[in-house]
């Protein structure tokens, strides 16, 4: 095979939207945010199966790569509320895709 036959995956779209919502829980935190599901809690009784730990690290990918907006509270105790940012809604025509093209395979 010729080397213009291989991708280079930091050079890849699609590679590089799938880092940022690819995975097991990603697309499901998107979804429940999107349908008023905005507090930690709310998000982690919202999805079966996921620990604290895991939540927290993908909310904060999610937050790091500028999808999820994070605002704090001054309450006591705080309150941390979760936003989805103007970059993030520009996911949405892509998982509803992917959304569709699943239900068309199962």
């Amino acid at each position: 095979m010729k080397s213009e036959n291989f991708v280079n995956l930091n050079a890849c779209p699609v590679t590089y939207t799938m880092r940022k919502i690819g995975g097991k829980w990603k697309p499901i935190i998107l979804y429940l945010i999107s349908k008023g599901g905005n507090r930690f809690g709310i998000l982690q009784r919202g999805i079966e199966g996921i620990s604290k730990q895991m939540l927290t690290k993908q909310l904060r990918e999610l937050e790091a790569d500028g999808i999820l907006h994070r605002e704090i509270f001054p309450e006591i105790p705080p309150r941390v509320e979760y936003s989805i940012t103007e970059k993030g809604r520009s996911l949405f025509p892509v998982i509803e895709s992917m959304r569709s093209w699943g239900e068309k395979q199962m």
